[in-house]
């Protein structure tokens, strides 16, 4: 995934943007620019500051918005691949249990012919299945 984001020159330009546009820096600039224009640039600065100050805030939103939904795709993969493995881990842990109980069972049938003073020559044993887990 993060391959794919870096070849995307799209997703690496909104990427630096947001990351300068989250940065003191950018605050910074703009602290000088606007003095600057207040002060010096123009005597009624007001209507016109008011209006780019509204459209540039759109286009930071925006880009929060960008990556937040890339977020959200990322938290989403991952909660799908987590599911997958708690599933596999889920089953892997079934089958060991059921390789225990059946181990168990087997032992103590052998523990009671033992005690039941049964021996087993072989000719009547009975064959204890193996598995491969």
């Amino acid at each position: 995934m993060q391959n794919e984001r870096a070849k995307d020159v799209q997703l690496r330009m909104a990427d630096w943007i947001t990351r300068f546009a989250g940065s003191m820096w950018f605050v910074y600039i703009h602290v000088v620019v606007f003095a600057v224009w207040i002060v010096w640039a123009e005597k009624s600065p007001w209507p016109t500051l008011t209006l780019i100050v509204s459209l540039e805030a759109i286009f930071p939103s925006t880009f929060v918005m960008i990556g937040q939904n890339r977020q959200a795709e990322f938290t989403r993969k991952k909660a799908d691949h987590d599911y997958e493995a708690q599933e596999l881990e889920l089953r892997h842990n079934t089958q060991l249990t059921e390789l225990v109980h059946t181990l168990t069972v087997e032992i103590h049938r052998a523990v009671n012919a033992v005690a039941a003073g049964e021996t087993d020559t072989g000719e009547n044993a009975e064959q204890v299945p193996t598995s491969t887990a």
